[in-house]
């Protein structure tokens, strides 16, 4: 689009300095009036293309510096910013390669640029969001953990199952999540590890009702990982992650999403063809998508087009914008560390 509105702007402004020329011309101007003339056009078809570019490619400051904040972790993920500006992020530690430890969640304080525990063991947590009235939802996962999802009260501390089990069988592993703006929840389910029986009979992406009802609402997505809404709430991405066992199929997925939460007409959105693909991902306010893969951050616009890369020194897993003082950022879990990097957008998060 950006060289069409170029082109177009050329054409137009090439005619209207042909214009002025032969005006000029014919009512005798000297030389210098003429140059003056174009060089005047000239400038002026300059900066307009210059604020084309900057409104479209500059979503990342390319004087930006990723910063580490953290590298104490296991294997980091799901990285959410709470009500109170706090980032909070899952530690998931492989039972077999961390000497069993029970998982973790920390808390990163922008302000004090401090990490401490927020919990342990976690129930090997993984992705993390925050509801509508600013309550954790956490998605637990296999390998020793709840394979459940959680809604913890940040006042009091308490937390409740929401979901556990599917026509009465366990969950394979819920990874990651997302929520509408009527306060429904979404989450994938597939199962990368653990040692516990797979009682599901696919890897597909759940909906939680306000009133508490679960509903499978995809069965076949691949094997489906990072979950988004756009902000019109017409679309649901799915990120699947080829796995050991269950699918090759790396590709966001897009569903049309229907005013009940009812996903339909999938498409292949972006896909990977054969490599790794998308684990966590982020939105923003223009309905950009912010892709966790094996060696960085791709940013890819609402028609599917790339429009830049960060590249990250270790294994990214997933993303969110922060919120208030941070929502010009990036937080980012890769390997066993959280980085953060500015940006030019702000992300998307439903509200009330």
């Amino acid at each position: 689009m950006i060289i069409n509105y170029i082109s177009l702007y050329w054409l137009i402004t090439i005619s209207h300095c042909s214009q002025q020329i032969n005006k000029a011309m014919k009512n005798s101007k000297p030389p210098l009036t003429i140059l003056c003339l174009i060089l005047f056009f000239l400038y002026l078809t300059f900066s307009f293309a210059q604020e084309i570019e900057k409104s479209t490619f500059q979503i990342l400051d390319p004087n930006a510096k990723l910063e580490l904040l953290f590298d104490g972790g296991f294997f980091t993920e799901g990285p959410a910013v709470g009500p109170d500006g706090f980032v909070y992020f899952s530690d998931i530690t492989h039972a077999t390669g961390s000497g069993m430890q029970a998982g973790h969640i920390w808390k990163y304080d922008p302000k004090t640029t401090e990490t401490n525990l927020f919990r342990s063991p976690s129930g090997k947590s993984n992705g993390i969001i925050f509801d509508l009235n600013g309550d954790m939802i956490l998605a637990l996962g296999a390998d020793f953990g709840g394979r459940c999802v959680v809604r913890t009260n940040m006042q009091s501390g308490k937390s409740e199952i929401i979901a556990g089990t599917y026509k009465s069988k366990s969950l394979n592993s819920p990874n990651d999540l997302t929520i509408d703006e009527t306060g429904r929840i979404y989450f994938t389910d597939p199962r990368y590890l653990g040692h516990e029986p797979v009682e599901q009979p696919v890897m597909g992406v759940y909906r939680i009702d306000l009133d508490g009802t679960l509903t499978r609402i995809i069965e076949h997505a691949g094997t489906p990982n990072g979950i988004l809404i756009s902000p019109n709430q017409k679309f649901l991405y799915v990120a699947s992650v080829k796995g050991p066992v269950w699918s090759e199929f790396n590709a966001v997925i897009k569903f049309e999403l229907d005013k009940d939460g009812n996903a339909s007409n999938e498409k292949i959105f972006i896909d990977f063809n054969g490599e790794f693909g998308p684990d966590g991902m982020a939105i923003d306010l223009d309905g950009n998508l912010y892709l966790a893969r094996t060696d960085g951050i791709y940013v890819y616009s609402a028609e599917g087009a790339q429009l830049g890369f960060i590249s990250i020194p270790e294994r990214p897993t997933n993303v969110t914008f922060g919120h208030g003082e941070t929502e010009n950022f990036l937080f980012i879990t890769a390997g066993k560390s959280l980085f953060k990097i500015k940006i030019n957008a702000k992300g998307y998060f439903a509200t009330k």
